[in-house]
């Protein structure tokens, strides 16, 4: 099936126009998270997504839990198309923008107790068993895959700051969902264009209007990936005199925070 449009055109439809309107937006407003804390977060988390997400995709696609519409692609590395790879980096720069118009800080030490740390690194631990569990049954493989994934990434994030995550719980909650909501409603457009195409095999057959649940879970967790990264490095270094001496981590997180320009907070 030829799709109406390419996966390069997708983002130039669906993706880079948001991200464009909404850093305009941001750069016009005082009020925004509009400094080198949130890019440098941002490039982080963009770099952590590349590096996290390729073994992931080059195991998904030649096992066809999804594939692509003809012509759709214009090329592959390994066997990611290089459309899939800009999306890596496109995404977060999509939901950042959007953190940093609703972003929020809280007063808290990173010296948390431990029984906080230990509840996040189980609670992740559980994401990551129960998707092992559903790698078994064909019909939930991938959103077993999704969360066994899922489930590292979940762990480290909450172990460090779990407790700081629920103090700006409302702004993590608008700053992952209006994304998330937006790229459900894309992914539903592309995959009825036949952008690309999920498999019936790998799914559970359970859909939100028309979007199988587990590509609307893809977007969520992935977003939640990228908000919460960002928000605990924005913490990291407004608490970063808290650390334990580390002389290049020290200045670099110290560099960083100094110029930050105050009336952007």
């Amino acid at each position: 099936m030829t799709p109406r449009l390419s996966y390069l055109g997708f983002h130039g439809v669906f993706v880079l126009p948001p991200i464009v309107v909404l850093g305009a937006l941001a750069a016009r407003r005082t009020g925004a998270w509009w400094d080198r804390t949130g890019f440098s977060g941002l490039g982080i988390i963009a770099v952590l997504a590349v590096l996290y997400t390729t073994p992931w995709t080059n195991v998904m696609i030649p096992a066809g839990v999804w594939w692509y519409g003809e012509g759709a692609v214009l090329a592959r590395l390994w066997y990611t198309p290089v459309e899939e790879y800009l999306f890596f980096v496109l995404q977060p720069i999509l939901t950042a923008f959007v953190l940093f118009h609703v972003h929020s800080r809280a007063e808290l030490s990173l010296r948390l107790p431990v029984s906080h740390r230990l509840a996040g690194l189980v609670g992740g631990t559980a994401v990551c068993l129960a998707g092992w569990t559903l790698l078994e049954n064909t019909a939930t493989y991938y959103l077993g895959s999704l969360l066994f994934w899922a489930g590292p990434i979940l762990a480290i994030q909450w172990a460090f700051g779990l407790t700081y995550l629920w103090r700006v719980r409302h702004t993590v909650a608008l700053a992952v969902g209006l994304p998330t909501l937006y790229l459900w409603i894309a992914d539903r457009i592309a995959i009825e264009w036949g952008i690309w195409i999920i498999s019936e095999r790998y799914t559970t057959g359970y859909a939100l209007v028309g979007l199988p649940i587990e590509e609307a879970l893809f977007f969520l967790l992935t977003n939640v990936f990228v908000v919460q990264g960002i928000v605990l490095y924005g913490w990291l270094v407004d608490r970063s005199h808290e650390l334990p001496s580390v002389p290049l981590l020290s200045r670099l997180l110290e560099r960083v925070r100094r110029l930050r320009p105050g009336t952007r907070r």
